[in-house]
Order: C-alpha cells, then sequence, then structure tokens
C-alpha cells in the first residue's frame, strides 16, 4: 500500500533555485545596518565606561594623596617606630647557616668558659670522648641490701595488675 509517484511535482521555486540568474542571496538575511550600529554603540559605551573609570582613579588618587596620614597608634605618637615581636624572615638564610656552624664548630673543637665565676669549661669534643672511655659513664650507687627482706625473688616484684599481684613483702 506503498505509494509511489513516478513524476516529481515540480513549483515555482524550485525552477528559480536551479537557474543561474536566481542565484542570489535570501531576503530574510540579518540587517548589516542593524550590526553595525550595534558595534557603534558598544564601541561608543566602551569608550565612555574606560573615561569614567580613569576618573574615579583619578579621584581616588587625589584623595589618598591630600587625606593626611593618620597615626598609627594616636596616643604614640611621640614614639619611635618598633619593630614588631619576632621571629622575622631572614635577609641571607645560607649566610646565617653558615655563621651558626662555624660557632658550634669552634665551640666543639677549642676550649673555653662556659661560667666563668662557677669555674665550668668546655674542652674540645675529642678530648672529651678520649676521657669518657678512660673514666666511664657515671653510674648509680648498688642499693644497700634490706635486711626485713627476704631471699624470695618475688618478694622485690613490683606490682602486675594483669596477673593479680599486689605489692607485699612475705615474711
Amino acid at each position: 500500500m506503498a505509494q509511489h509517484h513516478d513524476a516529481p511535482h515540480a513549483t515555482a521555486d524550485d525552477e528559480y533555485l536551479a537557474t543561474p540568474e536566481g542565484a542570489g542571496h535570501e531576503h530574510t538575511d540579518a540587517n548589516v545596518w542593524l550590526i553595525v550600529q550595534f558595534a557603534i554603540w558598544l564601541t561608543i559605551a566602551a569608550i565612555v565606561t574606560h573615561l569614567l573609570m580613569w576618573g574615579l582613579f583619578e579621584l581616588f588618587v587625589k584623595m589618598r594623596n591630600d587625606a593626611a596620614p593618620a597615626a598609627e597608634f594616636p596616643l604614640a605618637d611621640q614614639q619611635e617606630r618598633r619593630l614588631p615581636a619576632g621571629p622575622r624572615l631572614q635577609p641571607i638564610p645560607a649566610n646565617e647557616i653558615f655563621e651558626f656552624r662555624q660557632r658550634e664548630n669552634a665551640e666543639l673543637s677549642e676550649y673555653g668558659w662556659v661560667d666563668r665565676n662557677a669555674g665550668t669549661v668546655h674542652i674540645p669534643i675529642e678530648q672529651a670522648k678520649e676521657l669518657l672511655l678512660q673514666r666511664g659513664l657515671p653510674s648509680r650507687p648498688a642499693p644497700a641490701p634490706d635486711a626485713t627482706a627476704g631471699a624470695d625473688a618475688a618478694a622485690l616484684m613490683p606490682a602486675d595488675s594483669s596477673s593479680g599481684r599486689t605489692m607485699e613483702r612475705r615474711r
């Protein structure tokens, strides 16, 4: 039941567009003069906006220059400016760490006073290591044996809450 047409239906528009003399423009194109007018008004608006912004900028600069600088701390007008509390940025950190390491190396490799009034001095670290090896580290004296404690080792064990033992001495 399909309809099949052998001959196409030709219209006047088809003939007009098919011929070379019919090749032209559509009459429904965009209005070029209206687009040009819009571009002109847009340019004028941008120029006026830029001029207004420039004037406003000049006004603000003039107001800032005319205004007297307010005192940062009105009650401390006569005092000189002080630096805020530290910490401050290091101007040349590489130099400061180099000087710090030189001071530390000098302290570790030379003799010097720690407290002259108390008679405390520091010695080079290599000599301190040798003295430590010769004398040994200080240790606590051994506690005197308690006469009341028995020979039982469990009597000297500390309390352990996980095992249920308490700190009792057996006699």
